[in-house]
């Protein structure tokens, strides 16, 4: 997988502070042929609904919906679920939401930041995701590994994959 920061200078100024969704979006679909999913991170961050607060997952997957079309499944997963897509070759968003779910305290890897899931390994007692962050102000794009327990409960995933 090629990763990428919503920080990167092809990304509009005004939009790099809440990107992360419509950067993660791009990022899955880099997986296919770019001829299935023509878009850059710029008319994401607008045809997915993009604020200046972020991305909501329900936008992120209404919005992906009407892009693929009906020869595709969008959807919100649970953990096993991110296990299958990532053991049959396809990466899976993840979101980190404490504002929304009202988790204030819990030091948790993210206040609000969505990022692939590119991999994952069992650990005893928990899973660590490797995700790729998509970067930050101050933090530069890379690969990180994070327990999936200790943030479980701001955590939400959603699945993209070609129906068969």
């Amino acid at each position: 997988m090629k990763g990428k920061s919503q920080y990167d200078s092809d990304i509009k100024e005004s939009f790099r502070p809440s990107a992360c969704g419509p950067v993660t979006a791009r990022v899955l679909m880099d997986q296919f042929p770019p001829e299935i999913f023509p878009y850059d991170v710029n008319e994401l961050y607008t045809r997915l609904g993009g604020t200046k607060i972020g991305l909501s997952k329900g936008s992120f997957i209404r919005n992906m919906r009407k892009l693929l079309g009906t020869d595709w499944t969008v959807a919100k997963c649970d953990i096993a679920d991110v296990k299958r897509q990532i053991d049959n070759g396809r990466l899976v968003a993840a979101k980190f939401d404490k504002w929304f779910n009202f988790r204030w305290r819990g030091g948790y890897e993210f206040d609000y930041h969505w990022v692939p899931v590119i991999g994952y390994e069992e650990q005893e007692g928990d899973i660590e995701l490797i995700i790729h962050d998509n970067g930050g102000r101050n933090r530069p794009s890379q690969v990180r590994q994070l327990s999936y327990k200790k943030n479980e409960p701001v955590l939400s995933f959603v699945k993209i994959e070609p129906k068969t």
